[in-house]
């Protein structure tokens, strides 16, 4: 950890967490949520359940007594309002070197939109009644400004479903499944027929990889299609991805065939689809602070 301000720090691999040494208040901004204990950090960072964490609590420290569970009230589900156009959006993502083509199929499935007052590019997650349960938002401008809208359940998280019933691709982020899906149209082949998921942010494994949590954007999808017997995992080239996919090599492998295919070049499928199209070191002066 680093430290970002007076008696706080912040997770070196998780800039928006935050911990105050002197409230012991931790709070995770990019998925809203926060606590001020060690069994609330087990149970809603980590994906422990309840039991799990007080063993592992115990286990430490043998005389440890478990406090009452911090609970909130259940937040309701409400996308941004809509902006009437995707004018700001279309030419951020084109700009990446996103298709439009793809784009439009995003704009036409409702998955995809502007919002107000902000301009937000907002990429929106449904269940399998169509119904919307899920919506990350990022600016469109230079704030570097990202998260899921409030009442998000990460377990519809955005996706583009094919017809490919037997394999699914994992994202860290939206972005890079909509830069796979323009990488596959370059190569000539149909991007309609794969299954592209995001894992609706940074998917952060336990210091024992073999006890890992399966994320949630992932357990959601694999429920609902039941015949995946692939997972192509394409992470980031940092520490963080390297880690998240050897932990779902080894906790998912014993089910599935799971495949480690990140870029080739670049940290992610969006650095590598900008430097295939020649305008890398323009999304650079365009993006980065």
């Amino acid at each position: 950890k680093k430290s970002s301000a007076r008696n706080e720090w912040e997770l070196t691999d998780h800039d928006s967490f935050k911990i105050n040494e002197l409230t012991s208040q931790w709070h995770w901004k990019s998925r809203d949520i926060g606590g001020t204990s060690a069994l609330n950090f087990l149970i809603h960072v980590d994906g422990c359940s309840f039991l799990e964490a007080v063993q592992m609590l115990k286990d430490e420290y043998p005389t440890y007594i478990p406090p009452p569970v911090e609970t909130k009230p259940k937040k309701l589900f409400v996308l941004p309002p809509v902006s009437p156009d995707c004018r700001r959006v279309f030419r951020y993502l084109k700009e990446r070197g996103i298709s439009g083509e793809v784009l439009q199929q995003c704009v036409h499935l409702e998955i995809l939109y502007e919002s107000l007052p902000y301009h937000n590019a907002v990429f929106v997650g449904k269940d399998e009644k169509g119904t919307p349960r899920y919506a990350a938002y990022r600016a469109t401008n230079k704030s570097r400004l990202m998260g899921d809208a409030s009442g998000s359940d990460k377990h519809y998280s955005f996706r583009l479903e094919g017809s490919n019933n037997s394999e699914v691709h994992l994202f860290e982020c939206a972005i890079d499944a909509l830069s796979y899906a323009t990488l596959i149209k370059m190569n000539g082949d149909d991007w309609r027929k794969e299954n592209l998921v995001s894992l609706a942010g940074v998917y952060a494994p336990r210091e024992k990889i073999e006890e890992s949590k399966v994320p949630a954007a992932v357990e959601g999808f694999l429920k609902s299609h039941p015949d995946i017997k692939r997972i192509m995992l394409h992470f980031d080239n940092d520490e963080v991805g390297r880690k998240a996919t050897q932990a779902l090599q080894i906790i998912l492998s014993d089910r599935y065939e799971v495949i480690d295919s990140p870029p080739k070049f670049g940290k992610d499928f969006n650095d590598f689809l900008c430097m295939k199209l020649g305008i890398y070191k323009s999304k650079q002066r365009s993006f980065e602070r």
